[in-house]
């Protein structure tokens, strides 16, 4: 992992689509099926609605305004930001299935165009996306928006949203994606780190209908976060609270996991450890959850009686699990999320929607008192091996860190309740922070004796020519984490491929969106002994050993050009190998020069590197070598 010197060429294969295993990955089905397209001239709006009996928005075709044609659909009388166009996906579409969604779209009169995405899930209730923004004048386009749901998922909506004033639609196609696979020829992640930690990774249910998604994730990793349908909005159930509140009692919220069942049958069904995130968050926890009655408009509570309701809210989120999901292992939780600013001081008093150093807690209680609480609650209450974290973002701002630090030594002063930190790293495009200053920051966190757990782990870059530095240092970063193996149970990802980030534009995971891997996925298992877990698949070591010399060498002639590693096959791992003999990292033996040296010119150097490369991915053949060195 400290040095990737073969990315470059990777990446440039990549931007072609191909796999970089030993096989090129392809499309299942290369001729992508339309499901409905219209540019509305022919008049007819009748596969679209609005969105219920409280949207008042009114459709129609009419030629006020068009891209093509004369003739484009036009949402009319909208009395809220949140009416309008809804396209229903499900009784058009598959579950399980990507499929692609490309459109032009205005608003009137400056109006932004917000395209959102909305299911109603088994218990009723329904949850909301947004997917991509249209902002300026004009018709504004999108293409190929990817969307998928589950067979959980019912009145499954497309719809479009923003401002009150007339948003019109044009050239509006629904298309079925192409499928690809993840490729079966390369390491698995959790195999390459199984001697030293878990590798997981977040996902939303959204994100985890597509088969190929559930194979990237079986094969790579052993945890799974669920990325949004396990914090508070999503688990409290609003109206058993307010019938509760009704008969009297505000005091025991309650909670349905409907909106994680996907995500949580999945890991049962595969035996895949699941980390709890999060109980105690200032954001995505609704503010009448801390009102009177749970009504949004009402007084704050005590603090007396926001302590009774943190401690029946923690006991009924963990007696749910326990009840209907026995058979996972809920390994962490994160109980309480993001209380400190990068100054070190405490957030202030007010609710999520007056801004994000805003807190309701802090509202309530004054301070951050209400932490040690709620780790007194939850380890009362959390299941039997259940560890518990306390869990922060820019963890390495120099106020920050021996903020947490100081917390969590208070607060365990009298007794074991935090039994970990969890760094979520979110790393920016400026290569912030300083490898060093990460170093640093683990190095404070394990001198406190509890475990670290690396939780939300992506790196932002500005655009795809920056996989080489991202690689980099994706590599440099678990340099530093290996260094502090000892004290981390977990390196978790948020997310699966590039396109399905919360952070997307920014190209931040391992995986592209084809599902192939990219240089920063070599760059970390680069130099890692690869324990043989699977009778099904091989996986090549990317471990340097030194030629026995007591053994009879193969002859030239029966040499595999491109295999420098002598495991009967070219393939990435013979890149790598190449490439760290190149820049004098690996020594090789005479055959083993043989095998790399493809032109011929008497020494391998990056053009061989290429060359089984293009080997690889089948663009070229052993003959077109060999006419080649002729």
């Amino acid at each position: 992992m400290k040095k990737v010197i073969y990315k470059r060429m990777l990446a440039g294969l990549l931007a072609f689509g191909c796999g970089v295993g030993s096989l090129p990955l392809m499309a299942v089905n290369a001729e992508e099926a339309v499901i409905y397209a219209s540019d509305f001239e022919d008049g007819d709006a009748s596969a679209w609605t609005n969105r219920g009996d409280r949207d008042t928005t009114v459709l129609s075709v009419n030629s006020d305004n068009a891209v093509s044609g004369s003739k484009a659909l036009c949402a009319s009388g909208r009395s809220k930001s949140w009416n309008g166009p809804a396209f229903q996906l499900d009784d058009k579409c598959k579950p399980g299935t990507v499929y692609l969604v490309s459109a032009q779209a205005m608003g009137q009169y400056y109006t932004s165009v917000t395209v959102s995405f909305q299911y109603t899930d088994i218990n009723g209730e329904q949850h909301y996306e947004n997917l991509v923004n249209l902002n300026g004048s004009g018709w504004q386009s999108f293409s190929d928006l990817k969307v998928s749901f589950t067979e959980e998922m019912k009145d499954v909506f497309v719809y479009f949203e923003g401002g009150s004033d007339n948003i019109y639609i044009d050239d509006f196609e629904l298309k079925e994606a192409p499928v690809y696979h993840p490729q079966t020829d390369i390491v698995s992640l959790k195999d390459a780190y199984s001697q030293y930690f878990k590798i997981g990774t977040a996902v939303t249910t959204k994100e985890l209908a597509p088969a190929s998604t559930q194979e990237l994730i079986l094969k790579h990793f052993n945890s799974i976060t669920p990325g949004n349908e396990m914090k508070p909005d999503a688990i409290l159930d609003k109206n058993a609270c307010l019938a509760m509140a009704e008969s009297g009692d505000d005091e025991n919220p309650q909670v349905n996991l409907a909106s994680a069942k996907s995500i949580l049958n999945f890991a049962r069904d595969h035996k895949i450890p699941v980390r709890g995130h999060v109980l105690i968050w200032h954001q995505q926890t609704p503010t009448w959850f801390f009102k009177e009655n749970y009504d949004e408009n009402a007084d704050w509570v005590s603090k007396e009686k926001m302590l009774v309701r943190m401690e029946n809210y923690i006991k009924n989120v963990f007696a749910a699990v326990q009840e209907e999901y026995p058979d996972v292992d809920f390994y962490a939780w994160d109980v309480v999320n993001e209380c400190w600013l990068d100054d070190g001081s405490a957030r202030q008093p007010g609710s999520q929607e007056e801004g994000s150093a805003k807190s309701p807690w802090v509202q309530i209680f004054g301070d951050n008192s209400f932490i040690k609480p709620a780790f007194e609650f939850a380890k009362k209450y959390a299941p039997e091996g259940c560890k518990l974290y306390y869990n922060d973002f820019n963890e390495y701002m120099p106020g920050k860190t021996p903020a947490i630090v100081k917390m969590v030594e208070e607060i365990n002063a009298d007794g074991h309740y935090i039994d970990g930190i969890g760094m979520q790293s979110h790393l920016g495009t400026d290569l912030f922070p300083a490898v060093s200053l990460y170093k640093k920051t683990l190095k404070a966190f394990s001198e406190t004796g509890l475990d670290i757990q690396v939780t939300e782990l992506d790196h932002m870059i500005s655009g795809t020519d920056k996989f080489e530095e991202q690689a980099q240092y994706y590599s440099d970063i678990m340099d530093a984490i290996m260094e502090y193996q000892d004290h981390i149970s977990a390196v978790v990802f948020w997310g699966t491929t590039d396109d399905q980030s919360w952070r997307a534009s920014k190209y931040p995971l391992l995986f592209n969106e084809d599902y192939t891997a990219k240089p920063a996925f070599y760059s970390i298992v680069d130099g890692l002994e690869i324990p043989d877990t699977s009778e099904e698949t091989t996986e090549p070591s990317t471990e340097e050993t030194t030629p026995d010399t007591t053994q009879e060498t193969t002859d030239s002639e029966t040499l595999i050009p491109g295999d420098v590693n002598g495991d009967g096959t070219a393939n990435i791992m013979d890149v790598i190998l190449l490439n760290k003999a190149i820049y004098g990292k690996a020594d090789l033996n005479d055959e083993q020069l043989k095998a790399g040296d493809l032109n011929k010119n008497g020494k391998p150097d990056a053009t061989d590197s290429l060359n089984i490369m293009k080997l690889i991915v089948k663009l070229i053949t052993v003959e077109d070598l060999q006419n080649l060195a002729e």
